[in-house]
């Protein structure tokens, strides 16, 4: 089955700008036969951490503002993952909606947070979904420290939403180390692992990605070029065996 995973620029307080970037992408996996595009953390509003912003732009997904969100979204070609910020009975969480066609399949919420993300509360479950026979479960950004967290997904691919936009000097020391965690994970639970992320510069951050692909071995069989947006597409095989990938 043919997957992807977009690297983009990150979009701040911008839903519009977002949801018309996502569409434009969609349309290029589309085309080029993906049944599975994934989008980073924090994707549709951006990666806000302090409550007061995180509160004025969270969804609640049974609300008609995000029934307007999915319709904005394709009603054909490949199942959507994407990050956003939720709230849900006033308890905000930094969660990976799942939207085929324009409908809400479910949602994953980050379970493991970062001391700088006390303004959302951790999630509790880590549901699987399938296309076909390819059973894929999902891990927000800093949940792949945590074997526990991968160990759950008890399918063949892991979707790692990511949002590594961070301070240069902290970039610099966590440039190598993402894809080494993330190769952890796929050794320990022999799974594969497809990570989305942002790229770009602001305000003193960037974010270089890494928008990858890693076998059950933990290695690299696929990235998109550091520092520009992009499509990684990948043939992925339910019997884990890769035929390839390009980039968009």
């Amino acid at each position: 089955m043919r997957i992807a995973a977009a690297q983009t620029p990150e979009f701040r307080e911008n839903v519009g700008a977002a949801l018309d970037y996502a569409v434009r992408v969609a349309a290029l996996a589309e085309a080029d036969g993906v049944v599975l595009l994934v989008f980073p953390e924090g994707f549709l509003q951006g990666y806000l951490t302090d409550e007061r912003s995180a509160r004025r732009v969270a969804f609640d997904l049974a609300s008609a503002e995000f029934a307007a969100v999915l319709d904005r979204l394709p009603k054909s070609g490949p199942v959507l993952v994407m990050g956003l910020i939720e709230i849900d009975d006033g308890r905000l969480f930094n969660t990976a909606v799942v939207v085929e066609r324009g409908v809400l399949l479910g949602r994953y919420r980050k379970a493991h947070l970062l001391r700088g993300e006390r303004a959302f509360e951790a999630g509790k479950d880590s549901p699987l979904f399938a296309i076909g026979a390819l059973r894929y479960g999902i891990n927000i950004c800093y949940d792949t420290n945590f074997p526990e967290a991968a160990a759950k997904v008890a399918a063949s691919l892991i979707l790692c939403l990511s949002n590594n936009m961070m301070p240069r000097e902290k970039a610099e020391i966590f440039k190598p180390l993402h894809n080494a965690v993330r190769g952890e994970r796929c050794r320990e639970t022999g799974l594969w692992l497809i990570s989305s992320d942002v790229t770009g510069e602001h305000d003193g951050r960037i974010a270089w990605g890494p928008t990858a692909v890693l076998n059950q071995e933990g290695q690299v069989v696929a990235q998109l070029p550091l520092e520009e947006p992009g499509l990684l597409v990948f043939d992925f095989s339910c019997d884990g065996q890769d035929a390839g990938a390009r980039l968009k």
